[in-house]
């Protein structure tokens, strides 16, 4: 039989590989192997050293007071948190914030801690920053006047006659205060703050503003087509109402009985309005002879309402002024300490009456 010899390069052609071809495959594939491997590592590490500067390793540092002023920018506030050692990374914060979202933050002053985490300080910058020193003073609901002037002088750095003649000037007005009214009614009850800087006048301010703010809320302005009678006159019915109960769910049948009685030309008869003509006798319950008092204020023998409010009336009773308790109640007196009896039959609230006699709970 004849040799026969192949030809390499036929082989070639035929499609067959070169017997070297397989070994500098194996050698490309474990080089990418390598460069894979090399690649994940470099990911990790570069993940690592990202999870480090958000969230640093260690404590929390100690507390320091970062100040954002007003106009500055949040690559600003990055490197301000930096340079403080509150952050690891001004640049990896703004980053950061791109991808979470954050920003721009309130001007004031904080208290962070160093080596914070960014979600620490996003948490704590969104927050706001923290009010300055300040007192609390509250005025309950019911005072007057003349009893909110004596409370302010009760107050460090507040001078109760200052106060006075700020009210009195005429100057500091109410939206809802008629021409010529006094402030009486004006001055809403609250918790007010009292920071370094604020005086008599700011607090004067404040106390009217929020009394606007409280009457705007519930639609004051429309008194005249909700219930017939003038935003004044509503505050009127309102502190009465307040001097009246404490309870809120008496406000609005209390509200009934008074529009009740002024509109079939009863005597609204309140011993409350007594007490505000005599303020001497608070404390000390009303005398015959007090119920035959010329006053405007006496509203036994005069019809329709007093002239100005008797007190602080807060939202509750402002609400119940303008929306009262649908019913026919003409009478109502207290049949427990907190509480009152409603009706329109004389003959029953007279036995009411005897009753709350008989239990001490009217003279």
């Amino acid at each position: 039989m004849a040799d026969v010899f192949f030809d390499q390069d036929e082989d070639a052609a035929a499609g067959a590989p070169p017997p070297h071809e397989p070994r500098r495959l194996a050698r490309w594939l474990v080089v990418l192997a390598v460069l894979a491997v090399l690649a994940l590592l470099a990911v990790g590490a570069g993940a690592m050293y990202v999870r480090g500067k958000i969230d640093p390793a260690g404590p929390q540092g100690e507390e320091v007071e970062f100040v954002i002023d007003r106009g500055v920018t949040t690559t600003d506030v990055a490197e301000q948190l930096a340079a403080e050692g509150i952050i690891t990374d001004a640049t990896v914060f703004r980053l950061w914030l791109r991808v979470k979202g954050g920003g721009p933050f309130e001007a004031g002053t904080y208290t962070l801690r160093r080596n914070s985490s960014f979600d620490e300080v996003v948490d704590a910058l969104e927050a706001g920053p923290a009010l300055p020193p300040a007192d609390f003073v509250t005025f309950p609901e019911g005072l007057t006047v003349r009893k909110t002037i004596e409370r302010v002088g009760t107050f460090e750095g507040f001078d109760a006659a200052y106060f006075q003649q700020l009210v009195e000037s005429g100057e500091f007005r109410s939206k809802y205060q008629p021409e010529g009214a006094p402030l009486e009614g004006f001055l809403y009850p609250e918790t007010y703050r009292i920071e370094e800087g604020d005086d008599e006048v700011s607090l004067l301010e404040r106390m009217i503003g929020t009394f606007d703010q409280v009457a705007d809320s519930i639609g004051l302005a429309e008194a005249e087509a909700r219930v017939g009678y003038s935003p004044y006159e509503v505050i009127i019915v309102a502190s009465l109402i307040e001097a009246e109960t404490r309870l809120d769910e008496e406000r609005g049948k209390i509200a009934r009985v008074i529009y009740n009685r002024l509109e079939q030309g009863i005597p609204l008869g309140i011993d409350a309005t007594f007490y505000f003509a005599l303020p001497e006798r608070e404390g000390q319950g009303l005398r015959q002879s007090d119920l035959a008092i010329d006053s405007p204020y006496n509203t036994r023998t005069n019809q329709g309402l007093v002239p100005t409010p008797i007190a602080m009336p807060r939202k509750a009773s402002l609400e119940a002024a303008l929306n009262p308790e649908p019913g026919p109640w003409l009478y109502y007196v207290l049949q427990d300490p907190t509480s009152h009896f409603f009706t329109d039959d004389y003959d029953e609230f007279l036995r009411a009456k005897r009753r709350a006699q008989e239990n001490d709970l009217i003279p």
